[in-house]
């Protein structure tokens, strides 16, 4: 997730001209911007602005536009795009933030419909976009509203040297997660002749771990594709917190503690990437940024497998409240009775356009998020660490000759990319959170309570309980009704409810 550095450890990467891949100039020689501005709000750099502000200078040469990009801390964002375009003031033309807030902004009329440009739009190949990214991530309520710029998910991954010398297979489900810990935990993984650790995860309070508890309950509480959902009832709004499938979950997610650190409570996401570069870790929970992450470090450079995260040969039976064996009915889209429902964490940051912009603007604006998203730019930008951009495109996984000339060996990217792949392409990815309220629903109540279990404060029946509990709250202050319809949205349904 990029809300955090790329790179720990003082290894930040100097920002570089992005100058590979380039569309030529004759594909835009129509585009005439001249004496037009577009102000982009974003984080601050280099990371995600940093190259935003690189295109934008591409683009000026191209078609003359002047984009400007102005940047915020990522808490500040929201609340500035919110009062800026519902005031009225309308000095941001656009924005490159998390796709979770823009269902509620067009739910409020405050961001354009983008389906009519995408619809006459020959750079963008979309068909190239994968599916979660192109029919759930940039939709809503079935039109375009976001242009995608960065692909956020979790994947699992595990040392491929380790698991060799101990004759372990790469685990598919939670079950062989156990088995292969259970062989490699306390072995020296670095060489320092120290022993090291299974797995390690970022579970410190208020640092993310709503997200990596989230991965590991997927699989148990979604079963029947992308429009299921995870994360409340698509007809009444209840949460789907309080059932078998998560008191599973919590159990798994507690009992991998015991093949971690034992500080681990207290580690965030950058003790934890500092760990594994360090080469203490065998298996681990993360966004995309693992593996080129790894070409900074002499200890496990390419040296790190992926995959889609485990998955669960048990599974929340909703209509009788049980927890199941997988069956065709039950899991259409288990693998080998295992059913695997990678997660949209974060789901990556997204590109879209205040309503109200002068036309010429809006335009001018698409135009520029087109260049950015269309494969000649986004299929070497991915492949930059400083840029804070994941794949979302198929032809991104396709190509390895971009990845080879970032430093990853044929072999290694070759992994990296068919886990990416595997995740994207299952019909069963699950989507994170994207209506009114999210952060309430996940990083102050989920995480609260996720906090209190993990220290043993509470037990798993009272953290399911008063989750439910707090989430029907923040359902019922935004207004049932009116979430069920925007939940609904962001799964690609109907509004209409039975």
């Amino acid at each position: 997730m990029k809300r955090l550095s790329k790179f720990v450890l003082g290894a930040i990467l100097p920002m570089a001209a992005l100058i590979g891949g380039q569309v030529s100039a004759k594909d835009y020689a129509d585009m005439d911007f001249s004496g037009i501005t577009v102000t982009v709000l974003s984080r601050p750099g280099p990371v995600i602005s940093g190259a935003v502000d690189e295109r934008g200078k591409q683009f000026k040469e191209l078609t003359g536009l002047n984009v400007v990009v102005e940047e915020l801390p990522y808490s500040e964002l929201f609340n500035k795009i919110l009062t800026d375009w519902s005031q009225g003031t309308n000095s941001i033309d656009a924005a490159v933030t998390s796709s979770a807030w823009v269902p509620e902004l067009v739910d409020m009329g405050l961001v354009a419909n983008l389906e009519e440009f995408v619809q006459a739009d020959t750079n963008l190949k979309p068909e190239d976009i994968t599916t979660y990214f192109r029919e759930f991530n940039q939709k809503v309520n079935g039109d375009t509203y976001t242009l995608t710029l960065d692909g956020d998910f979790h994947m699992f991954y595990y040392r491929t040297d380790v698991l060799n010398r101990f004759s372990q297979e790469p685990p598919r489900s939670w079950d062989e997660w156990f088995a292969v810990a259970e062989a490699i935990n306390g072995k020296d993984m670095n060489g320092d002749g120290e022993p090291d650790y299974a797995s390690c995860q970022f579970k410190k309070r208020s640092a993310q771990n709503y997200f990596v508890i989230m991965s590991v309950a997927a699989p148990y509480l979604q079963t029947m594709g992308t429009s299921q959902g995870l994360w409340l009832d698509t007809e009444t709004g209840n949460p789907g917190i309080n059932n078998p499938g998560m008191a599973e979950a919590l159990r798994v997610y507690k009992k991998m503690g015991d093949y971690g650190p034992p500080d681990e409570l207290n580690m965030d996401i950058a003790d934890i990437r500092s760990m594994y570069l360090a080469g203490r870790c065998g298996m681990l929970i993360e966004w995309g940024d693992t593996s080129p992450l790894a070409l900074e470090s002499d200890v496990v450079r390419n040296l790190w497998g992926a995959s889609q995260m485990p998955g669960s040969t048990k599974v929340w039976n909703r209509d009788t409240n049980t927890l199941d064996d997988c069956n065709p009915t039950l899991c259409p889209h288990a693998e080998d009775g295992i059913n695997h429902s990678p997660f949209g964490a974060f789901g990556g940051w997204s590109a879209y356009i205040n309503k109200n912009a002068d036309p010429k603007v809006l335009e001018a604006a698409y135009q520029f998020f087109s260049y950015m998203n269309a494969p000649e730019q986004s299929n070497y930008d991915v492949t930059q660490g400083w840029t804070g951009f994941n794949p979302y495109r198929t032809s991104q996984f396709e190509n390895l000759d971009n990845w080879l000339d970032a430093g990853f060996t044929r072999a290694s990217a070759a992994a990296y990319l068919n886990g990416l792949k595997e995740s994207l392409n299952n019909p069963n990815f699950s989507s994170d959170l994207k209506i009114p309220g999210a952060a309430q629903y996940t990083s102050v109540i989920l995480d609260r309570e996720l906090a209190r279990y993990l220290a043993g404060e509470i037990s798993a029946d009272q953290m399911m309980s008063n989750v439910e509990e707090g989430w029907n709250e923040v359902t019922d202050d935004f207004g049932r009704d009116r979430q069920i319809k925007l939940y609904r949205g962001m799964l690609g349904l109907s509004a209409a409810m039975n």
